[in-house]
């Protein structure tokens, strides 16, 4: 009798989930975010202005490194001037002196050119940062409001691996990705006249080596 009252006990427990599980069925809904971030109107543009400060970035740093070649060019005349044989003690001595100088403005120039490399290098990255943590949350938002407008209770990101290294979605149906009409809703702001095709997202940028270096005088 225990036994059997303990069975339909169960049986109804389990009907109750069951029933709770039907009535409160999860939606889930996919939407990739990486490709809305790098289809966005504002990552294009934003690529367009990284792209201008980098050239200027580039060529101030050849600017720098031509004027290093020059120091270097002088250094090597005041070197070879010193060993003229024809110079007195004192004359010698000075032109060793100017050498000296000439080789410690060379060092001040390759300081120069490290610093100036490595603030935009820093500089850019940072702003790359902002810009990404400041548009994910803007497109994040967008997403879940499109979720919720079709019934959601659950948005999953697509676009990253998980900690496995895989990626955090192995099968969807297409039906249940939002990602275009994230993207469509996005682009109602999208600029008149601006062009629709979409840009890459910006890789980190990097401030080149020059193509002729000065090395520091010997």
């Amino acid at each position: 009798m225990k036994n059997s009252l303990r069975l339909l006990l169960s049986l109804c427990v389990f009907g109750f989930v069951a029933a709770s599980a039907s009535a409160q069925a999860v939606r889930i809904l996919v939407v990739d975010l990486a490709q809305v971030y790098d289809s966005h109107y504002k990552t294009e543009e934003q690529n367009a202005k990284l792209r201008t400060d980098e050239q200027r970035a580039q060529e101030e740093l050849e600017k720098l490194n031509a004027q290093g070649n020059d120091l270097v060019e002088e250094y090597t005349e005041l070197v070879e001037g010193a060993k003229n044989p024809a110079l007195s003690e004192s004359a010698k001595s000075k032109a060793e002196q100017d050498a000296q100088a000439k080789f410690e403005e060379i060092q001040r120039k390759q300081n120069e050119v490290q610093n100036f490399r490595g603030n935009t290098q820093r500089s850019l990255q940072q702003r790359i940062k902002n810009f990404r943590d400041i548009l994910l949350e803007e497109i994040s938002k967008i997403a879940v409001d499109v979720a919720k407008a079709r019934g959601t209770n659950l948005l999953i990101d697509k676009s990253g691996p998980s900690l496995l290294g895989v990626s955090s979605v192995l099968y969807h149906d297409p039906a249940y990705d939002i990602t275009d009409a994230v993207l469509a809703e996005i682009n109602k702001s999208r600029p008149a006249g601006m062009p629709a095709a979409a840009a890459p997202s910006a890789p980190a940028p990097s401030v080149e080596e020059p193509a002729v270096s000065f090395p520091g005088a010997r």
